[in-house]
C-alpha cells in the first residue's frame, strides 16, 4: 500500500520527443547524416527511423548492437567510409535490415560473423574495397538474399561451392567482375540454375583460358543470357601464366577455340515445339538412384526464374508431380523458354535432372494456303493479259512506217503491209469500204474472197486503170505478204 501511494504521489513526467541529431536531417521514417564527415556514429537516433544514410564520412568501425535502438530499419547505406574492420555483433538487433551498402570502403575480408544476423538482408553491396578473401559459410544464413556485388575487389578464388548453401531459387545477382580471378569450377557453375547463370558476372578478370570455360559462357551467350550477352567484349582469360599481359577476349575473337568440342552438358538440352492451347507433360530421366530417395523433392525453374515445387503454383497452371514431372495445362506464348528441373535432398545439396527449351507455336491459319494460291493464279492472270497486250495491241511494228512521211513522198507510196497490220480501221465511205477520195491510198477489203490464200485489193478511185505503174506495184507488193499468211506453199 505504501509503494502504491508513493506512485501515486510521484509527479509524472512526459516522455521526452525523439530529436533529429544535430548533423543529420530527418524527414519522417529518413534520416540522413552524409558528408558530414563523422568520426562516430550520432547518440540518439530516432527509432522510427527505416532508411539510415552515413554515406560519404570518415566511420572507422560501428560498435556492437549499435542498430537496437532502430528496430524498424530496413535500409542501411555506409558507403565512402574508412571501415577495416566489422565486430562480432555489430549487426546484432537488425533482423529487419533488407539493404545494406558497404561499399569504397576499406574491408579486407567477408568474414563468416559479419552479416550472419541479418536474416532477412536481400541485397548486400561490397564493391570497391580491399576483399581478398570470402570465407565459405559468409553466405550461408542469408535465406533471403538476392543480390551480391563484390567487384572491383582484389579476390583470387571464390567459394562457389557456397553459392549452393544459399537458397538457390532466391539468388539472381553475383557480381564477381573486376578482380583477379584466376580459376574457376566450370563443372559447378554449369550445373547452377538459369537464374545463378544469368546473373553471376565473371568479366575483367585474368581467368586461364580453357574449352569448358568458353563452351560455357558461349552456351550461356547463346541463351541469352546478360551477364555474358551485356559484356562480351569485357569477357577476358589469359594465354599464358608467363607473360602477364596475353589477356584476350576470348568471347570476341572465338576462332581460337574452333578445336573445342561441345560438352555433354549442352547435349542434355532438349529442344521441345508445341502448338498453342496443348498441355504438356515434362518427364525427366530419374533412373539416376541418388535422385529417387525418399527424401528427395523436385522443383522447376521457370523461362521467368520461378521457382515451382509441388504440388504447383497459385492457379494450378503449373503443376508438379512427387515424381518430378511438370505439367504444363495449357501452353501459351509467354510460356516459351528453357525450363530447368532440379532434384533436391536438402536445401543445400541438388542436382539437376534435365533442360527443356519449350517453343510454343501458333497453328498455321487454314486461309494461308489458299491466300497463296489465290495470288499464284492472279500471278498468272496479269502474265497473260500482259502477253496478249503486247502481241495484239502494239502501235507499230513498221519501224520504218511509222516515220514521218517526207514532204518529197506522197502517202500512197505506203506498202500494204502497213495496211494490214494497222490496228486503227480505216474510215469507211460506202458498202464496199473503199478509201476516201481525199485520201489517196489503198487498203485491204475484209476476206470474204480468197484464192490460194491471196487476199484480194481493192483499189481506190484515183487509180482507174489497173495497169498503171503504180498498181502493179501494189499488186506485186500485196501477193508478197499474201505469201507470208497463205496457208499452201507458193512454188515459183
Amino acid at each position: 500500500l505504501f509503494l502504491l501511494l508513493l506512485q501515486l504521489c510521484a509527479p509524472r513526467t512526459s516522455p521526452q520527443p525523439h530529436r533529429c541529431p544535430a548533423a543529420c536531417i530527418c524527414s519522417s521514417d529518413l534520416l540522413s547524416c552524409s558528408r558530414q564527415m563523422l568520426q562516430r556514429v550520432p547518440q540518439a537516433l530516432p527509432p522510427t527511423t527505416t532508411t539510415l544514410d552515413l554515406s560519404h564520412n570518415a566511420l572507422t568501425q560501428l560498435h556492437d548492437r549499435w542498430l537496437a535502438a532502430l528496430p524498424h530499419l530496413e535500409a542501411l547505406h555506409i558507403n565512402h567510409n574508412q571501415i577495416r574492420d566489422l565486430s562480432p555483433r555489430a549487426f546484432h538487433n537488425a533482423s529487419f535490415l533488407r539493404h545494406l551498402d558497404m561499399s569504397s570502403n576499406h574491408l579486407q575480408a567477408v568474414k563468416r560473423h559479419y552479416f550472419e544476423a541479418l536474416v532477412s538482408l536481400e541485397e548486400l553491396l561490397l564493391y570497391n574495397n580491399r576483399i581478398t578473401r570470402v570465407d565459405e559459410n559468409a553466405f550461408a544464413k542469408l535465406s533471403d538474399l538476392r543480390k551480391v556485388y563484390l567487384s572491383w575487389n582484389n579476390l583470387t578464388a571464390f567459394p562457389f561451392h557456397a553459392v549452393q548453401g544459399l537458397r538457390i531459387y532466391n539468388l539472381r545477382t553475383l557480381d564477381l567482375s573486376s578482380n583477379s580471378l584466376s580459376s574457376i569450377p566450370v563443372e559447378v557453375l554449369a550445373a547452377l540454375p538459369e537464374n545463378i547463370g544469368n546473373g553471376l558476372y565473371l568479366h575483367n578478370n585474368p581467368i586461364r583460358c580453357s574449352c569448358p570455360l568458353y563452351l560455357m559462357l558461349q552456351r550461356w551467350n547463346q541463351r541469352g543470357f546478360s551477364s555474358v550477352k551485356d559484356f562480351s567484349e569485357e569477357h577476358t582469360c589469359k594465354v599464358s601464366d608467363s607473360v602477364p599481359r596475353s589477356l584476350i577476349k576470348f568471347l570476341k575473337h572465338s576462332h581460337m577455340f574452333e578445336n573445342c568440342s561441345a560438352s555433354a552438358e549442352d547435349a542434355h538440352l532438349s529442344h521441345l515445339e508445341v502448338m498453342v492451347g496443348q498441355p504438356i507433360l515434362l518427364t525427366c530421366n530419374t533412373s539416376n538412384t541418388s535422385l529417387l530417395h525418399a527424401a528427395t523433392t523436385y522443383m522447376w525453374i521457370t523461362p521467368h526464374l520461378e521457382p515451382i515445387k509441388h504440388p504447383g503454383n497459385s492457379n494450378r497452371s503449373l503443376e508438379v508431380y512427387h515424381n518430378g514431372s511438370l505439367r504444363i495445362a495449357v501452353a501459351k506464348p509467354w510460356l516459351s523458354g528453357v525450363y530447368v528441373g532440379l532434384a533436391m535432398n536438402s536445401p543445400y545439396n541438388f542436382s539437376r535432372m534435365c533442360e527443356f527449351n519449350m517453343t510454343v507455336l501458333y497453328p498455321k491459319a487454314a486461309g494461308e494456303t489458299f491466300s497463296t494460291g489465290l495470288t499464284t493464279l492472279l500471278g498468272c492472270i496479269v502474265s497473260l493479259v500482259l502477253v496478249i497486250v503486247y502481241l495484239y495491241l502494239t502501235p507499230c511494228r513498221c519501224l520504218g512506217c511509222c516515220r514521218k512521211p517526207s514532204p518529197l513522198s506522197p502517202p500512197q507510196e505506203c506498202s500494204a503491209q502497213s495496211s494490214i497490220l494497222s490496228t486503227t480501221p480505216p474510215a469507211t465511205d460506202g458498202p464496199n469500204r473503199k478509201a476516201s477520195a481525199n485520201k489517196h491510198v489503198v487498203f485491204l477489203e475484209p476476206i470474204r474472197e480468197t484464192q490460194n490464200g491471196k487476199i484480194r485489193l481493192a483499189l481506190g478511185e484515183d487509180f482507174p486503170d489497173p495497169k498503171h505503174p503504180k498498181v502493179l506495184q501494189l499488186k506485186s507488193d500485196s501477193e508478197s505478204i499474201s505469201s507470208v499468211f497463205s496457208d499452201t506453199p507458193i512454188v515459183s
